[in-house]
């Protein structure tokens, strides 16, 4: 039997850098999965985080919020790092799109996340974060609406009528809470945040890294199993 190990990756649903981490980590994982008789089997759990807490659930215009916060309402270097997240969306087969939208609290994003992985395990987590990713970055939607939370619960499957009633309600809301807290105790201060069990020893990855990188650690934790 393969050994079992769990990949958790901490992220928030607006960090552009979570985005690229979850593209890439997806597909090493594909790519590892279909490797012939594979020692590891991996499970991919997401956890929660916030970068900015203390935002407003309406939220703000993105484009005035990085320009005034990254770049001191700088716009020459507002258009670079837009032209530079642009290419490195393009390069994973995704737009993001940082000139339209609002940026704001992503609380209920992640509850809703939470209780649909509690529900559907891997898959269906999986396929409700890149609604919200795409909804997010490459739609202009807000990260947090009931719309937006609506649209991700049916892509990850759940039915309209299931849909609507964890959109209104508020189941996960104190098991997301104190997710957080355990993140933040657990040292976490940025995202993403990518641990690998292994038999011998857990991998720590901060920071999105390269596809290749990902796979490269799934193999070390095969080779010492």
């Amino acid at each position: 039997m393969p050994y079992e190990s769990t990949i958790t990756f901490t992220l928030d649903t607006i960090c552009p850098w979570t985005y690229l981490a979850f593209l890439r980590l997806t597909r090493a994982l594909s790519q590892y999965r279909t490797t012939p008789s594979p020692p590891v089997s991996f499970t991919l759990k997401f956890l929660p985080y916030q970068l900015y807490p203390d935002f407003s659930a309406a939220g703000e215009d993105k484009y005035i919020w990085y320009k005034r916060e990254k770049y001191n309402d700088d716009e020459e270097k507002m258009e670079l790092y837009m032209v530079y997240m642009t290419a490195l969306g393009v390069k994973e087969g995704v737009e993001m799109d940082f000139k339209g939208g609002s940026i704001a609290n992503t609380l209920e994003a992640h509850r809703v996340l939470f209780v649909v992985q509690e529900r559907f395990g891997e898959e269906g987590a999986w396929k409700c974060l890149e609604s919200l990713y795409a909804q997010y970055f490459s739609e202009q939607q807000h990260p947090s609406s009931p719309s937006t939370l609506t649209t991700a619960c049916l892509a990850a499957g759940l039915s309209e009528d299931d849909a609507k009633e964890l959109v209104e309600g508020s189941e996960g809301l104190a098991e997301v809470r104190i997710a957080i807290r355990e993140q933040k105790g657990d040292g976490v201060d940025s995202v993403p945040y990518l641990v690998v069990e292994g038999r011998r020893r857990d991998f720590t990855l901060v920071g999105a890294k390269e596809e290749g990188e990902y796979g490269r650690v799934m193999a070390q934790v095969g080779k010492e199993v």
